[in-house]
């Protein structure tokens, strides 16, 4: 089985127009219900985002299982004065070599280096800005044959490739039961063992 891409940020206010269809609280619902449906089951994998780690962490504490091999993380060493601190309590990060004093450079070769390290089922959008457009473009290059989920419902960068590609289906902007709509598109099935993380939590 192949991995699972998670691109996803919180959109801010003075980095274009993301924020205004942006729904936080659904944001957030989103990363976590990817989160108790996929750990353990599939291998994650995301870039560092202050905003998403937290939220991913805080989800896998909620289910209490030792997910050592069930996730990857990568982090451009760019931001290596503001990483966040849950970085510290994910056992698998790769740390991406940085372009000095060039932001755009840098998140490429992080970038590159993550999504061709891995053999992906799917990749899964949440929100996010013009890094969501990136990583959805950079995907598409290097994992053809995989499936992208934009959850237009959420808003964001991820409203925006629904409308313009209709990838993952009407259910991606109208379903708001998100555990529900993971469980069908990605084929995971509710009593599949956690194995990544040593059985069931």
């Amino acid at each position: 089985m192949g991995a699972i891409f998670l691109s996803a940020s919180v959109p801010v206010p003075g980095r274009g127009t993301f924020h205004e269809t942006a729904d936080v609280v659904l944001i957030r619902a989103a990363v976590s219900a990817l989160i108790t449906v996929a750990l353990g089951r599939r291998l994650l994998v995301w870039g560092g985002h202050p905003a998403v780690t937290p939220m991913i962490w805080a989800t896998a504490e909620d289910l209490k299982v030792d997910y050592g091999a069930a996730v990857h993380l990568y982090q451009s060493q760019f931001f290596e004065d503001d990483f966040p601190e849950e970085n510290r309590n994910f056992a698998n990060v790769t740390y991406v070599e940085s372009t000095a004093n060039d932001l755009t450079a840098s998140l490429q070769t992080m970038r590159f280096q993550m999504l061709s390290s891995h053999q992906f089922d799917a990749a899964v959008l949440i929100g996010g800005m013009d890094g969501v457009w990136d990583e959805f473009r950079l995907f598409q290059t290097l994992q053809p044959s995989a499936l992208v989920l934009p959850i237009a419902s959420a808003g964001g960068a991820a409203l925006d490739i629904y409308q313009q590609t209709g990838m993952g289906g009407a259910e991606c902007a109208t379903s708001l039961d998100y555990i529900g709509l993971f469980y069908s598109k990605l084929g995971i099935a509710p009593d599949e063992p956690r194995s990544l993380c040593g059985g069931h939590p």
